[in-house]
């Protein structure tokens, strides 16, 4: 409780920031910077090193790319049937396919299942939700805007990125043991990803321009929070017999809100910016509830 309580102060911090106006209009991309190139780096480094390789890694890392497919086939067929307009799929796309596993998750990983979680929460992030982003979900965003990202551009983005550089050390240096000076500089540094993530997200909430998309909103946030996961559930669960806890890790993953960095990809391609800026920002408000439903559901995983 008191990791949850860490969080939801963060969150409500960030938020009552923003409309005091006591920080500037750039910190979140500041704050999300010092995440990405320090706060996940070093947890990647210290929890991945400790990974046990096995099937287990397999299901983390696919549940992502599952997730993604079947937003793209269940978006493609609401749109013609609603008749939507196409940036308004490639919106929910995006949106709906892809889980904020990382700046939410972590932090919510480490409240509900402790430190010990957070190695499969990496892995489902960045083997999955991730690369899924950087290949998918840029093609996506592609086809419904104008462009068309290259092979070569996916892939410099892939192996520059700086939690993917450390999750590749991570798992070259599995064999060798870390000096326990090491260790601890990267608990620390580790540490400061969940309440600056939460800080983060919460300078970022918007909540304007809902009357307008009511509908999508729901059909979206539904999709992504309980139809997905369930989905994922039920493949993971009865049909593949999979259980423990880096299952449960995997399938709370699975119920994590919108991600960001794909609105931030929609938006930049003008795949309906408000749609896809209310998908992440009323679905992290919910999303404080339904996982902890989904958490009570896994528990006998």
């Amino acid at each position: 409780m008191d990791n949850i309580f860490l969080l939801i102060i963060c969150f409500i911090a960030g938020m009552l920031l923003r409309r005091t106006r006591r920080m500037p209009d750039n910190a979140p991309a500041a704050l999300n910077s010092f995440i990405i190139h320090v706060s996940l780096p070093a947890l990647t480094l210290l929890y991945v090193h400790d990974l046990k390789i096995g099937g287990d890694v397999v299901l983390m890392a696919l549940m992502a790319w599952i997730s993604f497919l079947l937003a793209a086939g269940f978006f493609w067929l609401i749109g013609r049937w609603l008749n939507l307009p196409r940036a308004t799929i490639g919106a929910l796309m995006l949106t709906g396919g892809l889980g904020n596993t990382s700046f939410f998750g972590l932090p919510m990983i480490e409240a509900y299942y402790g430190h010990q979680g957070i190695a499969s929460g990496i892995v489902a992030d960045q083997l999955g939700s991730f690369l899924v982003l950087s290949t998918l979900g840029v093609t996506v965003a592609g086809i419904y805007s104008s462009g068309r990202p290259t092979a070569a551009e996916i892939g410099k983005r892939i192996v520059l990125f700086p939690p993917f550089i450390a999750l590749t050390v991570a798992l070259l240096s599995i064999p060798l043991e870390y000096a326990p000076w090491f260790t601890a500089l990267l608990k620390r540094l580790g540490d400061t990803l969940a309440p600056l993530a939460l800080l983060s997200v919460g300078l970022q909430l918007r909540l304007g321009h809902i009357a307008g998309h009511r509908r999508n909103l729901a059909i979206g946030l539904g999709f992504k929070l309980l139809l997905a996961p369930l989905l994922i559930y039920l493949l993971y669960v009865p049909l593949l017999g999979a259980h423990g806890q880096a299952t449960q890790v995997t399938l709370f993953e699975a119920a994590m809100p919108p991600m960001i960095t794909a609105a931030i990809i929609a938006s930049e391609h003008d795949l309906d910016p408000e749609l896809s800026t209310l998908m992440v920002s009323v679905g992290l408000l919910i999303s404080f509830a339904t996982l902890n439903g989904w958490w009570w559901v896994l528990q006998g995983v």
